[in-house]
């Protein structure tokens, strides 16, 4: 215990036997000395004589000016204390002087005989009574104390003088006295002044009497406590005693553990007695005499990078092998083999005894065989033992460099990356991990390193490391899944397969539209030929029906020869894969058509989605006659909807952004894909509408955060790899890969059997039909006009549709009845998919405008 007493001493009290200043680290011994020589430098003499030194020539203010302004302070300090004072002995006659002034200012009152008692006159009067009775009372004397302070620092220079403290308890003094004492002397404004009594009135009415005596202790103890550090101690023990350490340099007390053993000193009765018991310090000898001057080497970082400086390592050091490794091998799926073939034959019947089966208006349809499809034998992940092992002793060695100690490691293969779990030690932050993410990426020499700190759901944080031989992710593979196979989704897409190679099916009705963006390349034709190819599979083609557009004219191509079995299209339109943007544009505002009569035929089956409705109509409880008919969903795929943005703009947005918000519960949904995701194309109105987003890789990290909200999607390697958005969750895939061989064996086979006679038709949608027209004629309307006029305002809408359903008509008569409305003033322009407005609120006005107008006698 002595002995250890002996070394702290001299560690702390002896000055004589500091170490001489260390030289650069790593440096041998015999170049210190001629460095010595050389210290000493000729250019020492020359640096006073640099110019930007002199400063003295650039004062900013002159000293001179500084003492008048502490002068005039001083003396208007001296001015207001002999006014306020006076003001305070002879404040009646003062007040009522004042008071005349203010209220009706006129020059004439100075030259009056009426003169107040104020010892320095009229001006005094004045201050006195704005100050004290106006404003803060007897606390006005505060702004006294700062000209004072002020003046006397500014004429005297006297730098001890600090006015920051002086000006802080004084204002605080104007706000905080005037309150105090309008509690203390009700009813005198001679003390706190018209403000003391507002505030207090204020107070009270809100706190009561008591809360506001409790605000008023709480701000004057908070402000001696923030001034003056109040302990609040109240008693001090008295056995223990304080050792006080003289000052000495720090780098006697950090080079503890390298001083010469040699070092002893006698220990300090006082500490021997006490009750502070000092450790044992280990201390570790030099190994040579230039160790024992100097201390141990360091390895100087390479300035090119951006490492922190570390112990010299050894370069075969090896990963620790106490972290636990686990590695969870791939999850091995049932695979079910579907029956193809001829559907079940029917007899044809469906009379109401039995229910509807739309699938009988196509009774001989086959679904396409799996042989179709290619098997690229990524069924099966072969695992590189090797490879984990290296990966792992990589990710330790980094983590230990940086002083991170971790647990348990837990690898989790997937076809194209793997997920190492970590299990940090205790105390070790999150944000210290995420921030190595390059420098992980770095040691592992891989690309598209990412980093999710920590994993949602588990206490864990991952590291996602692609693998060098990635697995392709077959089409085939995953529709044979028994997952799939067995769905019980409306609209089930198989996607791909996670990172623990499970198979992963999401329900497009629930999502209920997806956004997809990616760079040229990466997967985005494929991903959306995966989307198609899984709801063909799993569809009828009564069931669900495709709208494609196409501005790059061969990428859905494949797709055309299924225009009898899946595809819609308008009724006048010969392709069904839409190509231009005029056409783009009366399809879009079609769907919006085709949404409305969906909606109204909810309404009249009293359902609130397609589901309820389809279900009720296949239990034969609606009647065709009255217009209700099976319901297909509806699928609009855009293949790159930046070109449509650029080319039409607002014509584009508004009725898809419309779709976007209403077309879910009627069964129609929405695909988009784009190769530009900025802010111009990808709206904020467009997002919000578009909660499940898909990222293929994105060059930058603000691409990410426009899809996405937020980055990761830079960080893929390509080739299929993805993230998918739903709702909240992010999760990362391999897509699904389906070649155009495979497309075109898949659409030969479906265009080769008997479709439907022709494609599904929208409803008819022309934009020039609908504009104003300026050579209407009253004498060529048409019979039912008084009829449609009446219903339109009885209802309050004006569409097209309306006219159809309530009417019978076809839509070409019935745009032409509203053209004639229109040019009569009974309803507004045109306006895109909005209903028109109606200028009439009741059927009096409308007869009233009709006979002006000549229409009825």
């Amino acid at each position: 215990m002595a002995k250890q007493a002996n070394t702290l001493k001299a560690n702390t009290f002896r000055e004589d036997t500091q170490p001489e200043p260390q030289p650069e680290l790593n440096t041998p011994v015999d170049e210190k000395k001629p460095r010595k020589a050389r210290s000493p430098k000729a250019e020492k003499p020359a640096k006073p004589a640099k110019p930007k030194k002199e400063k003295k020539e650039k004062k900013p203010i002159d000293e001179r000016k500084l003492k008048v302004l502490g002068l005039f302070f001083l003396l208007f300090g001296l001015y207001l204390l002999l006014a306020f004072t006076s003001y305070t002995q002879t404040w009646k006659v003062d007040f009522d002087y004042a008071h005349k002034v203010l209220n009706g200012f006129s020059f004439d009152h100075f030259a009056n005989t009426e003169t107040p008692e104020n010892w320095v006159g009229k001006i005094g009067a004045i201050i006195g009574f704005f100050f004290i009775s106006q404003l803060f009372g007897v606390a006005s004397f505060l702004l006294i104390l700062m000209l004072a302070a002020a003046g006397i620092k500014l004429l005297f220079d006297l730098p001890s003088l600090r006015l920051g403290p002086v000006f802080m308890y004084s204002f605080f003094g104007l706000i905080w006295i005037p309150i105090f004492l309008s509690v203390l002397f009700s009813g005198e404004d001679i003390f706190y002044g018209v403000y003391g009594f507002r505030v207090n009135l204020l107070l009270t009415d809100f706190l009561g009497y008591s809360g506001m005596i409790m605000l008023l202790a709480f701000t004057l103890f908070s402000l001696f406590i923030l001034s003056f550090n109040i302990p609040f101690r109240w008693f001090k023990a008295k056995d223990l005693k304080v050792i006080e350490v003289t000052d000495a340099p720090p780098a006697i007390i950090e080079s503890a553990s390298v001083l010469s053993p040699e070092i002893e000193m006698e220990i300090a009765e006082p500490l021997v007695n006490s009750f502070v018991e000092i450790p044992e310090i280990p201390l570790e000898l030099p190994k040579n005499d230039e160790e024992a001057k100097y201390g141990p080497k360091f390895q100087i970082p390479d300035p090119e990078h951006d490492y922190p400086p570390v112990f010299e390592m050894n370069p075969h050091l090896t990963a620790n092998p106490e972290v636990e490794f686990i590695v969870e091998h791939p999850v091995d799926e049932t695979v079910v083999d579907p029956e193809s073939g001829n559907t079940p034959a029917s007899d044809g019947h469906q009379g109401l005894d039995t229910k509807y089966d739309p699938t009988l208006d196509l009774p001989h349809y086959k679904f396409p065989p799996l042989d179709l499809l290619s098997d690229y034998g990524g069924d099966e992940i072969n695992v590189n033992k090797d490879e984990l092992e290296a990966n792992k002793n990589r990710i330790v060695e980094t983590l230990k460099n940086y002083s991170i100690k971790i647990q348990k490691i837990k690898a989790t293969i997937g076809p194209t990356v793997t997920l190492y779990e970590i299990v940090p030690e205790a105390g070790v932050r999150i944000s210290k991990i995420k921030n190595l993410e390059d420098d992980i990426a770095l040691s592992l020499s891989a690309l598209g390193i990412r980093i999710i700190a920590p994993i949602p759901g588990k206490g864990t944080i991952g590291i996602e490391v692609p693998n060098k031989n990635p697995e392709t992710v077959s089409m085939r593979s995953l529709l044979s899944s028994e997952k799939f196979q067995k769905s019980t989704f409306e609209l089930p897409l198989v996607l791909g397969k996670t990172i623990s190679n499970e198979t992963f099916i999401v329900d497009l009705a629930k999502m209920p539209h997806i956004l997809m963006a990616g760079a040229t390349g990466q997967g985005k034709s494929v991903g959306l030929n995966a989307i198609i190819t899984s709801l063909i599979y799993k569809k009828h083609p009564s069931q669900i029906k495709f709208v494609m557009i196409d501005p790059k004219k061969v990428e859905l191509s494949l797709f055309s020869k299924i225009v009898r079995h899946f595809l819609a299209k308008l009724p006048d339109s010969e392709e069904a894969i839409i190509t231009d943007t005029k056409k783009v544009i009366r399809t879009l505002n079609s769907l919006n058509v085709e949404m409305d009569n969906r909606y109204d035929l909810l309404q009249d089956a009293q359902v609130r989605n397609i589901k309820e409705y389809n279900e009720k109509f296949i239990s034969r409880k609606l009647n065709p006659g009255a217009g209700h008919h099976f319901m297909p969903y509806l699928i609009l795929v855009v293949d790159e909807f930046a070109d449509l943005i650029m080319t039409a703009g607002r014509e584009i947005e508004t009725p898809l952004t419309r779709l976007a918000q209403l077309a879910r519960a009627v069964g129609i949904h929405l695909v988009i894909a784009t190769q530009r995701p900025s802010v111009n194309i990808i709206t904020g109105t467009i997002k919000a509408n578009f909660p499940a987003r898909i990222a293929f890789r994105v060059i930058s990290k603000i691409d990410s955060r426009t899809i996405l909200d937020s980055g990761g999607a830079d960080q893929l390697v390509g080739r299929g790899d993805m993230l998918l958005l739903n709702g909240s969750d992010l999760t990362r895939l391999q897509c699904a890969f389906v070649d155009t061989p495979e497309i075109e064996r898949l659409t030969e086979f479906i265009g080769s059997q008997r479709g439907f006679s022709d494609a599904y038709h929208l409803p008819e949608f022309n934009e020039e039909e609908t504009e104003v027209s300026k050579e209407y004629d009253p004498d060529s309307r048409d019979e039912l006009f008084l009829e449609a006029a009446r219903l339109i305002v009885s209802n309050q809408q004006g569409s097209t549709s309306l006219l159809q359903r309530k009417l019978k008509l076809g839509y070409n008569r019935a745009g032409r009845i509203i053209d004639q409305l229109e040019s009569a003033g009974i309803v507004g322009q045109f306006e895109g998919s909005k209903a028109r407005e109606v200028k009439f609120k009741d059927l009096t006005s409308l007869e009233m405008h009709l006979r002006e107008i000549g229409e009825v006698g």
